[in-house]
């Protein structure tokens, strides 16, 4: 039988400071129901709701969280929308807000467990597939076409890394949540600073993103700043659809675009 030392020792090295874990998880690594009830008797392991821990002598972290998630799990969740950009610094706009909001896209949902457990930060989750214009269904993470348009960003040194949405890939997420999550004069002042974005990555995620109102409002919003990357697009591959798009009540209709913006912009 471990001992509580050899206990002890296997415990951290399979929950890191600041992260969570579940029984499930445990007792597939080798730690059994006894084990587990032991842990949490003796202080090592602290219960955050049923079947879901922390250990005792770290505090849960939002990155924790995340990392068990991607990691741990395996599941298709990004960091990506405006916490990608704010991990990038990007983002010059930051919410007033007590708790941070964490976005996360992906083909996986949130177990119902991790809103319960966080408590510096509130969790948003964003369906990809309105990105992609496709039907909900499952998807290998490393299958998904949107996969390609992710970065690694360091978390704690000597853990895997947290999977983030690229700039280009994480300008698109918030366009789609225009204007419902975010206003149009938002994405306006984000892609505003954004004049480093690759051309390359812009042009696959157009021809990928198969949401007409997304692409219509990135070029509209693109000529308006006129960044160096914009003039290497190949529009003539990107397909803007028919029809108009209402953005925003009350607005002007942008003929070129046929979408109804503010009439200020």
């Amino acid at each position: 039988m471990p001992t509580n030392i050899f206990r002890r020792k296997s415990l951290a090295h399979v929950l890191p400071e600041g992260g969570v874990t579940t029984r499930r998880w445990l007792i597939e690594k080798g730690f059994d129901r006894h084990a587990i009830d032991n842990l949490v008797k003796s202080g090592q392991l602290s219960p955050l709701v049923s079947g879901v821990y922390s250990r005792l002598d770290s505090s849960l972290v939002w990155q924790g969280l995340v990392h068990f998630l991607q990691t741990d799990l395996g599941l298709n969740l990004t960091i990506g929308g405006q916490t990608a950009l704010e991990l990038l610094g990007f983002s010059h706009y930051v919410p007033l807000a007590t708790q941070k909001k964490i976005d996360l896209y992906g083909t996986d949902k949130l177990p119902t467990w991790v809103r319960r457990v966080s408590s510096d930060a509130e969790f948003q989750w964003h369906s990809e597939w309105y990105l992609l214009g496709r039907q909900h269904g499952a998807v290998d993470a490393h299958k998904d076409p949107l996969h390609a348009f992710t970065q690694r960003h360091t978390w704690k040194e000597g853990k895997n890394d947290l999977i983030i949405s690229s700039p280009e890939r994480a300008l698109l997420e918030i366009l789609a949540g225009v204007p419902k999550v975010t206003s149009v004069e938002h994405a306006d002042q984000l892609i505003q600073g954004m004049t480093t974005l690759s051309p390359r990555n812009l042009q696959a995620l157009l021809e990928q993103c198969n949401n007409i109102k997304v692409r219509r409002l990135f070029f509209w919003l693109a000529d308006r700043h006129q960044h160096p990357w914009l003039e290497k697009l190949d529009r003539e591959r990107i397909d803007l659809g028919a029809g108009k798009r209402l953005l925003v009540k009350e607005g002007r209709l942008d003929k070129k675009y046929n979408i109804t913006v503010p009439k200020y912009l």
